[in-house]
């Protein structure tokens, strides 16, 4: 799937929050969702790979800003061996159920019960799911694609439902997926709350559903303090439409566009 775009649609608000990132880089703070943001989607989840100019302005953006992490649905493993070009980069995986810095990975300790349930499960959807829909095994969660037969929709979304109840999971939907995970309160949100400590500015970029609980808490952390600016940036598409972009301050039409705007965020740093 080919989504690429022209330039950003740009919106009031981002000039400010451009000259905090040039008077301030240290104190600005980037945050990406990974597969509809970094990458375009494709109908085998694991054929994604990062948008074609991406990596050198991701990079040169975590040589010379606060912060730069990356908060995904996928496990950090798969994340890390997308991005092993982009240091020093912090990598939330699972919503956040595990992490890295650059060293081991860390996985939420309540979590780690439901590993056995989630394979157990797994090994139920393959043999129980009709034949078109994709099961992805991700350690803490299974995802249950039905891109590639989008029929399947009703019938994959209620069997994950009964299992959820059944079991005790949650259920977070997405495009064209839906992923069963341990109940632990970690989301997108949880993790860029933590992620914005005393930032003075921050932008999160995001295409999905997933995506509103952070914009959620940057949105939050603009209420409790006036000096603080973010910037949500929605990556737009056919699936999520107006849900992802009506939230945001900044649209941009497809992953490809990313780098362009990037490349407008590093313009904006002084050379050191």
């Amino acid at each position: 799937m080919d989504e690429r775009s022209p330039a950003p649609r740009w919106s009031n608000g981002v000039a400010t929050a451009l000259e905090i990132v040039s008077s301030d880089p240290g104190g600005c703070g980037f945050f990406f969702d990974f597969d509809g943001t970094l990458a375009p989607i494709q109908d085998d989840p694991e054929t994604v790979r990062p948008a074609a100019g991406i990596l050198d302005p991701l990079a040169r953006l975590a040589s010379l800003v606060g912060r730069v992490a990356v908060v995904s649905a996928r496990p950090v493993e798969f994340l890390r061996r997308q991005l092993t070009a982009v240091e020093p980069i912090t990598l939330h995986g699972l919503y956040g159920l595990e992490s890295s810095s650059g060293g081991d990975t860390v996985t939420v300790d309540e979590a780690v019960p439901w590993i056995p349930v989630v394979a157990a499960l797994t090994e139920r959807a393959r043999a129980e799911l009709p034949a078109g829909a994709l099961v992805e095994f991700k350690r803490l969660s299974v995802a249950l694609h039905y891109r590639m037969a989008p029929e399947l929709a009703a019938d994959v979304e209620s069997w994950a439902a009964r299992e959820a109840e059944r079991l005790g999971l949650r259920l977070q939907t997405g495009r064209m997926v839906v992923e069963l995970k341990p109940p632990v309160q970690r989301d997108k949100g949880s993790v860029i709350a933590e992620e914005l400590g005393d930032l003075r500015c921050a932008w999160y970029f995001g295409d999905d559903v997933a995506d509103l609980a952070a914009f959620q808490a940057v949105s939050e952390r603009e209420k409790a303090d006036a000096a603080f600016t973010g910037v949500r940036v929605a990556v737009a598409n056919p699936e999520t439409g107006a849900t992802i972009t009506g939230a945001a301050d900044l649209v941009l039409d497809s992953p490809y566009a990313v780098p362009e705007l990037l490349a407008a965020v590093l313009a904006a740093i002084p050379p050191r």
